[in-house]
């Protein structure tokens, strides 16, 4: 145990200079995340110190206008060049609950997304130019990491997430020792109508919130075995994963694996988003963030495998809880790539971390968005669309899958 806080005491080391800044600073403007995950790093900085005023928001299950008309917009991937799979073979058994993923070249990245149905308003110019990228076989979690299979992790370990360890109060100057306590950022929907400008309405920090306690320390997860774990830092990810002999896939990995063998799909099963009024994830409906009516069978996240699989069998790629992969987030990553500038044989991602909306902010890349994406705020549900998360931070709609090398 003692090697895992001192790991934790290294990552931690940068945070007093970056809450400096953000506390102290008259002015300072929170990047607009797109994603929750971009803004955790800073919310749960700003609601250690001090409580959260939560305002609410309310219902408007009445389809948009807008939506109706966009249904009729077609969706034609002309910037794709066709996915050339290889025709490798599984190398051995596949180990169980994987599946076998062959490698190829495919053009990595998204289209302009507004003006499509379901598409939200944002351009998501991170995600271009589309670009070839070539990736070798591997093998990947066909669901998402389970509470089950993280508890066998813990148990045969005893490991402690991020998110169970008390903020140190160093870390956090003039904070009132009663505050420094361990807990993790929840969603927590308002009770009426607020406006989308800030995220800090519907997201609280919640001491005693973990993997075990994902909504607070009154919840559980007995019985929920099969969802996915959450509030788990990245690090958290990186240790079960080498415990497991995996580890967390390459951006580039994990988008060849959700496209499932297709060029160009908005979606991993296709271009439509209900096919034949058919829900094929877990996403949000109802009015943004105040209610969710669980058109598609649930309002939180859902059991793992509870949605059709992609064509290579992986299921929830889009929707129910993001998931970590191994790259450092640079919005420029992708021109380099396409200019040669860096490789696009099986990348790995840029060196260093950099997102102007938060420079010095150390993040990764999450994918697949969560059952909190919405056309109205985020809608990374689509693929080739880009998260990104502040690498100590957890959340309850913040999970991973893993792959394996061939040996």
């Amino acid at each position: 145990m003692t090697n895992r806080h001192t790991q934790n005491s290294k990552q931690n080391a940068q945070s007093p200079k970056l809450l400096h800044r953000l506390i102290n600073s008259t002015g300072v403007q929170i990047g607009l995340g797109i994603c929750a995950a971009l803004l955790l790093w800073t919310l749960c900085r700003l609601a250690i110190p001090m409580k959260n005023n939560l305002a609410p928001p309310a219902p408007d299950n009445t389809p948009r206008a807008s939506e109706k008309k966009i249904a009729q917009t077609p969706i034609a991937p002309v910037a794709f060049e066709t996915t050339k799979v290889a025709s490798n073979a599984s190398p051995g058994n596949t180990p169980e609950g994987m599946a076998w993923i062959p490698g190829g070249t495919f053009s990595m990245g998204c289209q302009d997304p507004r003006g499509i149905p379901y598409g939200g308003d944002k351009p998501m110019t991170d995600a271009r130019p589309i670009h070839s990228v070539t990736v070798n076989g591997f093998w990947i979690d066909t669901t998402e990491v389970t509470n089950k299979q993280f508890n066998d992790f813990v148990e045969a370990t005893e490991y402690i997430t991020i998110a169970e360890i008390p903020p140190r109060p160093e870390d956090f100057p003039g904070a009132p020792p009663e505050n420094l306590v361990a807990g993790s950022i929840v969603f927590t929907p308002p009770d009426r109508p607020v406006p989308l400008s800030n995220h800090l309405q519907w997201w609280a920090y919640v001491p005693g919130a973990n993997w075990r306690h994902p909504l607070g320390p009154e919840s559980t997860i007995e019985g929920k075995e099969d969802l996915p774990v959450v509030h788990v830092a990245f690090e958290d990810a990186v240790a079960y994963a080498k415990w497991a002999g995996k580890r967390l896939p390459t951006e580039a990995e994990w988008e060849f694996a959700s496209r499932g063998g297709m060029t160009g799909n908005v979606y991993p099963w296709g271009n439509e988003f209900r096919p034949n009024g058919k829900w094929m994830a877990n996403t949000w409906q109802g009015q943004f963030p105040t209610q969710n009516t669980a058109e598609d069978g649930f309002a939180g996240i859902a059991p793992v495998g509870k949605y059709p699989p992609n064509g290579y069998g992986l299921h929830d790629v889009s929707g129910n809880v993001w998931e970590w992969c191994a790259d450092w987030y640079r919005p420029d990553t992708y021109q380099k790539q396409q200019s040669g500038e860096a490789s696009s044989f099986n990348p790995t991602g840029p060196d260093s971390s950099f997102d102007p909306q938060e420079p010095g902010v150390a993040k990764r890349i999450q994918r697949g968005g969560s059952f909190l994406c919405t056309d109205q705020y985020c809608s990374r549900y689509i693929l080739g669309t880009r998260g990104k998360g502040e690498v100590s931070s957890g959340c309850n709609h913040i999970g991973f899958r893993c792959v394996r090398d061939v040996h």
